[in-house]
């Protein structure tokens, strides 16, 4: 059995608990224990599990694990911080806020000697499944994405991650990108932004063409 800790306790984290005290049978769930979570807020139990300090989660030696749930910008101290204290750790995605910091983490992992797993979980859905099942051994002249986005909310990154999510569809449905070219505009009176980037498949055979329109309002209905 594995002790863990999840660290932020938002919509991710909460399942997150309850996935541990309540796992699936044969999951890997059933595995860990959860010793406690993390929150920069003053809370009481959560789901009858006690709130602990990050500095005794990494210091612990009945936690062997972590969960990041927390905003996307504090993704990379929390993970550097777990890994250089021998922890294995799973993040929600984005892991970091740039490749460079990214790799650095990887590395720091394989030095460490720890399991480092970028969750995202659409795509281990069976839509997505299907999906990349439909792609496999095709080839694609030509592509493009079309995703509309709400607002990004603060600590959650710069405007492209608003889509995120679909991008990494694409790297995993077709390996590494990178960017040709890429545009930004922004209209404040009609209430959105919109991204469009060129992506270059690694072989150069391929241009994938990525629209993201975020509503810069909380409601895009307003």
């Amino acid at each position: 059995m594995l002790g863990a800790v999840v660290v932020g306790v938002g919509t991710a984290g909460a399942v997150r608990i309850r996935d541990m005290l309540t796992p699936l049978a044969g999951s890997a769930a059933e595995k860990l224990i959860v010793q406690g979570f993390v929150s920069r807020r003053k809370l009481d139990a959560h789901q009858d599990v006690k709130q602990i300090s990050a500095e005794e989660a990494v210091s612990r030696e009945d936690i062997h694990a972590a969960f990041i749930c927390t905003e996307n910008d504090s993704h990379e101290d929390f993970v550097r911080m777990f890994l250089e204290a021998g922890k294995h750790v799973c993040v929600e995605y984005p892991m970091a806020l740039s490749y460079q910091a990214a790799a650095q983490l990887w590395d720091l992992a394989q030095k460490k000697g720890v399991v480092l797993h970028e969750e995202h979980i659409e795509l281990l859905t069976e839509d997505y499944k299907q999906l990349k099942k439909e792609v496999e051994g095709k080839t694609l002249l030509e592509g493009s994405l079309h995703f509309a986005g709400g607002a990004l909310k603060p600590g959650f990154g710069f405007p492209a991650f608003s889509g995120i999510a679909r991008l990494s569809w694409l790297v995993d449905l077709f390996g590494e990108l990178s960017v040709r070219a890429a545009t930004f505009e922004e209209d404040a009176k009609q209430g959105y932004s919109k991204m469009t980037a060129q992506l270059l498949t690694s072989d150069s055979k391929l241009d994938i063409i990525f629209f993201l329109t975020a509503f810069l309002t909380t409601d895009p209905l307003t």
